[in-house]
């Protein structure tokens, strides 16, 4: 759950895209955006999910996903209303509210565990025991340990003496959410951003698709996941959204582009040099998947 904010400046333009109040007739989806011009808001207050509040600027489609795949999961993962600030686990706003777009309708728990390697492992497990793939739930946590969520459901309970860990069964059998939910904190408490990238595999940029990450393991280390993407028809150009949880443990929010206000909150795969993002920066091969 190790997720630092890195020391660099990051500047942001005050013409970048935020929530918009108005209707329908003053923004319709599909202008077209010319850089260096005020940029039309792509980002609508009718949306109920990302899919929905979030346009793709004109000339670009969003990309196929399969039915009930992992990317069609984070597409339609629930907005909180237009103009909601991330708040904390304890419920005090996160002290940059200028990095997100919109913010997802998730609860995260009341405890400081729910940062940003632990967001990208939750929206993980979240989908497969939705999807009763409960087999396929399993995480390593920084001592090498296994946790496999299939021993949980049988009432196995992970005791932790130092950095070791063992299975014990201390309860009854049970696949309710709040025993899963018991389960993704325990994965918070002993697993983080080294041990996920150590779990991921490498994926080259031009191979990028939904539900990858951008992972940088360690203390400092830092997480942020692609949840959606769009792609222009004629010329095969990629864009893509990136979602945040950070430290201390917040709600998973969409990210800002810094880097270019026509095209905020959607990033070129065409970027130039290292990935920067409102509270990080990440280096171009960075990009892994799970397996």
């Amino acid at each position: 759950m190790f997720c630092f904010f890195r020391n660099f400046p990051v500047i942001i333009s005050a013409a970048i895209i935020v929530f918009s109040s108005c209707d329908s007739d003053s923004h319709s989806r599909g202008n077209t955006i010319v850089e260096g011009s005020d940029p039309i808001p792509l980002v609508f207050a009718d949306g109920s999910n990302i899919s929905t509040a979030i346009d793709v600027p004109e000339g670009y489609v969003r990309s196929v996903v399969t039915s009930n795949s992992f990317a069609e999961y984070l597409r339609k993962l629930p907005l909180k209303p237009s103009g909601s600030p991330v708040l904390r686990h304890n419920g005090e706003l996160k002290d940059n509210q200028n990095a997100h777009v919109a913010v997802v309708d998730l609860p995260i728990g009341r405890k400081n565990l729910h940062q940003c390697a632990d967001a990208a492992m939750r929206l993980r497990a979240e989908y497969l025991w939705k999807r009763g793939l409960y087999s396929k739930i399993h995480f390593n946590f920084t001592s090498g340990f296994r946790a496999d969520y299939s021993k949980w459901m049988e009432g196995y309970r992970i005791v932790m003496n130092g950095n070791d860990a063992r299975w014990v069964k201390s309860a009854a059998a049970s696949n309710s959410y709040d025993s899963f939910w018991k389960y993704l904190e325990m994965v918070f408490s002993y697993a983080g951003s080294l041990s996920l990238s150590k779990e991921l595999k490498a994926v080259g940029l031009d191979e990028m698709e939904i539900g990858d990450i951008f992972i940088r393991g360690g203390t400092p280390g830092h997480v942020v996941m692609v949840v959606d993407m769009a792609v222009q028809p004629q010329s095969g150009q990629k864009l893509f959204l990136l979602a945040q949880s950070f430290m201390p443990a917040q709600e998973i929010e969409i990210l800002k582009n810094p880097n270019s206000n026509s095209l905020s909150p959607w990033y070129s795969l065409d970027f130039k040099g290292d990935l920067q993002t409102p509270d990080w920066l990440f280096y171009r091969n960075e990009l892994k998947r799970f397996n």
